[in-house]
């Protein structure tokens, strides 16, 4: 029997049809960020993952954009890897966060002697505090340095070598793809919300039409050649373009990179789209929240309600955030 409401007259409540009840559990799920750069984030920036919910995340202790030297040194690429390694106890304490580090040679520039961090990863690699190695992977063109594809490709390989003997996944960076970015004419900075001076870019060595699945397929050649098991390699930034490939021709994880939807353009409707097509199976979200540009940690939380929305169940939701990643790096 229809509820009767003692209104003054009629409202809305009269003519809907019920909504359904909202489960509770909804606002509960905890979730895992498997990509992220939170140590060089602010003490603020990183209480926001705590307060929407993440229970623990892998810190990416690479990447070009902290070294200012260019080439980088090997030396450069230690520090960075020691530096997240000294922080994570501190930023363990301080968020309540089951945080981890991920340790890697970022191919966004240049590194000299690269042999010399290889000759070393193993040893950080049997640290309990490492979870993964990454972020490696081919980048499409680098920053004031230039690396060829087939260094690239040899340093990436290397380092899915190392993941298959340590029993690591790996986490790997994949090109962005920019082609319907609109960016605002601007007579005087760089991207807004990007830190980088974009006009010191190299030529790019990844030249088919499409870069991010000319790497993809790279990166899975790589892998093949490595050993390592799809299932311990995610293909980082990924976008509703390049997810049906992945999804059917590699056995890898995907992430779809949330935190800065007016750079990379994925939303959360993206996401639930994904999963409703292909299932939750091999799907993550990760934030890649870093220093260097603007990005909304929050916006983890909000593609879990927004997935919600959209129609994906609750289980699929709790999988795609939390099973598949705590699976990964168990």
């Amino acid at each position: 029997m229809a509820q009767e409401y003692p209104t003054q007259r009629p409202t809305d409540l009269e003519h809907g049809s019920g909504e359904e009840s909202i489960p509770t559990e909804l606002n509960s799920i905890p979730w895992i960020d498997i990509h992220n750069h939170a140590q060089t984030l602010s003490w603020n920036d990183r209480e926001k993952f705590t307060l929407s919910g993440c229970e623990s995340m892998v810190m990416m202790g690479a990447g070009y954009y902290w070294t200012p030297y260019k080439p980088v040194e090997p030396e450069d690429v230690r520090y960075l890897w020691d530096d997240a390694l000294n922080r994570l106890p501190q930023i363990r304490q301080s968020h309540l966060l089951d945080a981890k580090v991920g340790i890697g040679i970022h191919t966004g520039a240049r590194v000299k002697d690269y042999d010399q961090l290889l000759d070393v990863i193993p040893e950080y690699a049997a640290l309990d505090e490492v979870a993964a190695i990454g972020e490696i992977g081919l980048t499409e063109a680098q920053h004031v340095s230039g690396w060829s594809l087939e260094e690239q490709k040899d340093v990436t390989r290397r380092q899915l070598e190392i993941a298959a003997d340590h029993d690591l996944p790996a986490i790997l960076h994949t090109p962005a793809d920019l082609e319907d970015v609109e960016f605002p004419d601007r007579i005087r900075g760089n991207i807004p919300g990007y830190e980088l001076d974009l006009s010191l870019q190299q030529e790019p060595v990844l030249t088919s039409d499409y870069p991010k699945r000319e790497a993809v397929e790279i990166d899975v050649e790589l892998k093949d050649d490595a050993g390592l098991p799809g299932d311990q390699m995610v293909l980082s930034h990924m976008d509703k373009k390049i997810a049906p490939y992945v999804l059917e021709n590699t056995d890898c994880y995907l992430s779809f990179t949330v935190s800065y939807p007016w750079l990379l353009g994925v939303s959360p409707t993206d996401v639930a789209e994904i999963v409703a097509e292909y299932g939750p199976d091999r799907i993550l979200v990760e934030t890649d929240s870093a220093g260097v540009l603007r990005s909304d940690i929050f916006a983890f939380k909000r593609t879990i309600l927004e997935m919600y929305r959209m129609g994906v169940d609750v289980e699929d939701i709790r999988q795609v955030v939390y099973e598949n990643p705590r699976e990964l790096l168990d």
